[in-house]
Order: structure tokens, then sequence, then C-alpha cells
């Protein structure tokens, strides 16, 4: 059974900065494309970040790029994404997830094992 598990959440101020991690466990971590996004209330979950198994592409939404930083470590199971320059539009609990079949790394739809949230704060 696959589980994931978010940490590193919390609140902050504007301007501040925020590291998340995504432990998984069940299954062979290396072999998937991972992906993080997030929900603020009354809001469809939306694209965030993604990393392909291997580190060597990334993808981020255009309202992230250039302040946040998705990264993995194969070898601790482990994903992150490190938030810095932190908004208060950024608020919203946030996901990791794995992808279980073909498809745009944008898409909700393309992953199948999702993390229960790591609820992020920015205050102005």
């Amino acid at each position: 059974q696959v589980q994931l598990v978010e940490s590193g959440g919390g609140s902050v101020q504007a301007g501040g900065s925020l590291r998340l991690s995504c432990t998984a466990s069940g299954g062979t971590f290396s072999l998937y494309h991972m992906g993080w996004f997030r929900q603020a209330p009354g809001k469809e979950r939306e694209f965030v970040a993604a990393i392909t198994w291997s580190g060597s592409s990334i993808s981020y939404a255009d309202s992230v790029k250039g302040r946040f930083t998705i990264s993995r470590d194969n070898a601790k199971n482990t994903m992150y994404l490190q938030m810095n320059s932190l908004k208060p539009e950024d608020t919203a609990v946030y996901y990791c997830a794995r992808t279980g079949r073909s498809g745009s790394l944008y898409s909700k739809f393309t992953y199948d094992y999702w993390g229960q949230g790591t609820q992020v704060t920015v205050s102005s």
C-alpha cells in the first residue's frame, strides 16, 4: 500500500519561507514522477510543480515560478518543495501526489496516490 505523508506546513508572514516534505512508503518511489498541488477554500485543486522520476525535468505553475523549487531525494523516498517569497495568495492545503498513468504532469487526473495535505497560511 502506497502512502504519502506531507510535513512542513505552517503559518508565516508574507515574504517568508517554508519547506514542505513528502515522504513515500510502500512503493518504488524512484520509478515515479511526482507532483505538488494545492487547494484553497472554495477553489479547485491546482497544479504547483512536478518533477520526473530522475529529477531531470521540472515544471512549475506560472504563479510560483521563480519563488518555489521542487526537488527529490530518491535514496530517502522524499520530495521537497522550497517556498520562498510567500504571498497571501499562496495560502492553501498543499498535497503531494504520485503519478499512476501516462498523461500531463499538470493534470491532477494523472496522479493516483495523494497525501493527506499540509496547511500553509501566509498572512499579510
